[in-house]
């Protein structure tokens, strides 16, 4: 007897795979704060008609990930003082809990895979290939968050990952990584001795310690753009 084939899995919509594009764009710092595109432009960009990156627009709009005028121009939102601490409080609270609720389901081989994404991280840095950089740190941390079954909490930090990935693109590219502390590797330990207090400090760490020069990037620029506007 003839088995019949599997039905074919549901096709991705143009809007979907749009979304999907964009969402990866604004977690992997490829869209840079204060270059604001049009819908046409970016749908060009993209090989797409419109409508579709109307509708993911208006849904990454929604998720506070990008602002869009009323003349159709999209950019990042302006990340203000109150904006940023917000992003590092809730960061800070829901990364390390992810981290923690992963332990159990994390093994030897899993450490492995992050360890080579932590050395591909480490030749991005030698090449300073900052996109590289900014995708491989976004696989670590997610090939940890991810392990255990989320339909809330992860999906969450993804929002959050959209909405400070611009700016993680905008000092890595002007201020280099050297000032990086490798809490990378300290969480692989943490995994590897089933330490989840341990692993949950690394990632609080490593999380701190980036938003923290990102924070001090953003607005100095700014007060030194301010200062140079009131010179003239």
């Amino acid at each position: 007897m003839t088995e019949k084939p599997a039905p074919d899995a549901p096709r991705e919509t143009m809007h979907e795979r749009v979304y999907r594009e964009l969402r990866g764009r604004l977690i992997g710092g490829r869209v840079v704060p204060g270059r604001p595109v049009t819908l046409r432009g970016l749908a060009g960009e993209l090989g797409v008609s419109p409508m579709p990156v109307r509708e993911a627009v208006n849904r990454l709009v929604a998720e506070r990930a990008l602002t869009m005028t009323p003349n159709r121009r999209i950019s990042v939102p302006e990340m203000t003082h109150a904006r940023f601490e917000e992003l590092v409080t809730a960061r800070e609270r829901l990364e390390p809990a992810a981290a923690r609720r992963a332990l159990p389901y994390l093994r030897r081989s899993d450490v492995n895979r992050l360890r080579k994404i932590d050395d591909a991280l480490e030749e991005q840095l030698k090449t300073g290939n900052v996109e590289g950089y900014v995708a491989a740190n976004h696989a670590f941390h997610f090939g940890i968050y991810g392990a255990a079954p989320s339909d809330v909490l992860v999906p969450v930090i993804e929002s959050l990952w959209m909405q400070s990935g611009p700016f993680m693109r905008l000092v890595y590219g002007r201020v280099g990584t050297s000032w990086l502390v490798d809490y990378h590797e300290q969480a692989m330990d943490a995994v590897l001795a089933r330490d989840a207090d341990a692993l949950a400090e690394a990632i609080r760490s490593d999380i701190l310690d980036g938003m923290r020069h990102i924070g001090n990037s953003v607005f100095e620029e700014g007060e030194q753009s301010s200062k140079r506007a009131g010179t003239r």
